[in-house]
């Protein structure tokens, strides 16, 4: 059977509009401080602490973390991330309710990955792999292996959708069948075109 597998951030969710806020509870500027929260995202997609990735963020924006400041900034972090797409909530209530298979695998931090898996959209997913969990991260192969390997499926199998050029083609390299996210009503068509049962008898609800 046809796994359909997500991309979380800027797919289920829409793009974070914390970065003001985490900025300010640095006491930086923006234009300072996004260039650092960037630089740094990588490693803490792949497992390295809320400490150690505000520590370097803070270092590269020229600020120093007081106290409280690693908490203040994760929670911060997790909620700007936490905004739900309305379409792409239909779209995988539209699809639990065919009964399809679905997976996410996310680049995301492990404080962000325990806050997911609490929230309702998150029970449809039969599997959810999370970088930070597993060490490694889009676009790298072992990921998307790691991935098909925990599911049971073979590659050509799993239909995935990322809003980053770079992934779709590292999925592709593993031999997803990998697409560029252009909103739910895109995906609908493409999941149709694959087989996939896409009913409009249910939704997620949130």
């Amino acid at each position: 059977m046809t796994w359909v597998v997500f991309d979380y951030g800027e797919v289920l969710c829409t793009r974070t509009v914390a970065l003001p806020k985490l900025a300010a509870r640095l006491g930086v500027a923006s234009e300072d401080f996004e260039p650092a929260y960037w630089a740094h995202r990588d490693a803490y997609d792949r497992g390295c602490s809320d400490e150690a990735y505000w520590s370097a963020v803070a270092g590269s924006a020229g600020a120093r973390l007081d106290t409280d400041a690693v908490g203040d900034l994760t929670r911060l972090d997790i909620e700007g991330w936490s905004r739900i797409d309305a379409g792409s909530m239909r779209l995988l209530g539209e699809l639990a309710g065919s009964g399809a298979r679905l997976a996410l695998l996310s680049n995301a931090p492990t404080s962000f990955a325990r806050f997911a898996e609490r929230q309702p959209w998150a029970r449809h997913f039969r599997d959810r792999v999370f970088s930070a969990d597993v060490g490694c991260a889009k676009p790298d192969r072992q990921i998307f292996d790691l991935l098909t390997s925990r599911l049971g499926a073979e590659a050509g199998r799993c239909v995935f959708f990322d809003d980053r050029a770079a992934n779709v083609d590292g999925a592709r390299a593993a031999g997803l069948a990998a697409h560029l996210w252009q909103g739910a009503e895109h995906a609908r068509q493409v999941l149709t075109s694959n087989g996939v049962r896409v009913s409009t008898a249910s939704a997620c609800r949130s």
